[in-house]
């Protein structure tokens, strides 16, 4: 079959691998008819996670059909039609029980890596490299989906596919850290990055009624995502003071919660951004907190901070001081989409959620390379590039 690979950093070719197989009774094999890029790929593409090999399968967000189930599977037949989370998570062990789906301890056959990293191992995740499983991805016609009755989940009648896509990773993911951010209803709720993940955390915030959202970005394709398809504020940071702005909309204090969504390459501007810039290049830190740190700082007294961008070690110059002494909650997560994508699907169905927009470019899989060099690139007002492994048999229904 036919599949997009990491060939080296910055480098991907679409290329010809085995077909996937049913290891365990309770694997579904599924004909992918959408995958997306998402930008924690692009950690992958340029090298900052070390534990990527030549010939790994991209992708870890996506829907399709089901062509094949093992033995053991209870909820799903093949020809259905099922969006599937992007963490794997066998949906028995302590975490699980406490859906804490990201953290399973069965779902990432090589624990020793993040062990050594995080003192922990977290739970696998398609495509993201030998330390998260070595799991093949979903940009390729086919792919494995272990624990298939835990983490696919039938799409609704009245669910687009390429709606469907973004409840297996963005949607989630977002609702994760609008939820586990402790919103109540009357905050006010900033977010940095306006990306999917971005996107649907504000949503997510207002759905669970907060009273004000802003979010922070800078490309005016995704700001003007967020006022028409969101509904919330919009911030520009090259235009104006990020603090200075929060500050004056919510009346002298910040921000009751604040959502950072873009991670380890986080852009910005100023000297500080070009120390965090040269010093991730030299592989002096291995994350560029500038999003971060500011999300901090805007965070009002006693207020709580969401890290959901994907950080991946160590970073330089984080204000710790700034937390202990503001008395602010910080907590952070890979997603919980097990526990979260139900909800979303119906969501999507009542129409109190819009996600088709994200995806602004969508080709064949053979175009896969360009299309991810153009997501990287931010060209042609790209926000999510979406594959098609199987031509129009994957197109939106």
């Amino acid at each position: 079959m036919k599949a997009l690979c990491w060939t080296g950093v910055n480098e991907t070719a679409v290329e010809t691998v085995d077909d996937p197989t049913i290891l365990n009774d309770r694997d579904i094999i599924l004909k992918v008819r959408l995958t997306t890029t998402c930008g924690s790929d692009l950690h992958l593409l340029g090298g900052y996670i070390p534990t990527m090999r030549a010939g790994d399968v991209l992708g870890h967000e996506f829907m399709g059909e089901v062509a094949e189930v093992g033995k053991a599977v209870r909820n799903h037949r093949v020809g259905d039609r099922v969006t599937v989370c992007s963490f794997i998570a066998c949906g028995q062990c302590w975490y699980c029980s406490q859906q804490l789906f990201s953290l399973c301890d069965n779902g990432n056959p090589n624990p020793a890596l993040t062990e050594g990293m995080w003192g922990s191992a977290i739970g696998g995740c398609f495509a993201y490299s030998h330390a998260l499983g070595g799991f093949a991805g979903s940009h390729a016609e086919y792919v494995r989906v272990p624990y298939a009755d835990q983490g696919a989940f039938a799409v609704p009648d009245a669910v687009s596919d390429l709606a469907a896509l973004f409840a297996s990773d963005a949607a989630p993911t977002g609702w994760t850290g609008a939820d586990l951010a402790g919103i109540t209803p009357g905050d006010t709720v900033a977010v940095w990055g306006a990306g999917g993940v971005g996107q649907m955390a504000a949503r997510g915030a207002m759905l669970m009624g907060a009273d004000q959202v802003i979010v922070i970005d800078r490309l005016p394709e995704r700001l003007q995502q967020v006022r028409q398809h969101i509904g919330a504020d919009t911030l520009d940071y090259t235009q104006d003071s990020v603090l200075a702005e929060l500050k004056e909309r919510t009346g002298g204090r910040g921000p009751d919660v604040c959502i950072e969504a873009v991670g380890m390459e986080a852009h910005g501007t100023g000297p500080q951004y070009l120390y965090d810039q040269l010093k991730q290049q030299l592989r002096l830190q291995s994350d560029r907190p500038t999003a971060l740190r500011e999300a901090i700082y805007a965070c009002r007294k006693g207020g709580s901070l969401f890290a959901l961008g994907v950080f991946g070690g160590l970073v330089d110059k984080f204000p710790f001081g700034a937390i202990m002494n503001k008395g602010m909650t910080v907590r952070g997560a890979q997603q919980h989409g097990h526990r979260y994508i139900p909800r979303i699907l119906q969501h999507i169905a009542d129409g109190e959620l819009s996600t088709e927009h994200l995806a602004t470019h969508v080709m064949p899989l053979d175009q896969a390379p360009q299309g991810y060099q153009m997501f990287k690139d931010k060209q042609d007002g790209c926000v999510r590039a979406v594959f098609q492994p199987h031509g129009t048999t994957g197109s939106p229904s």
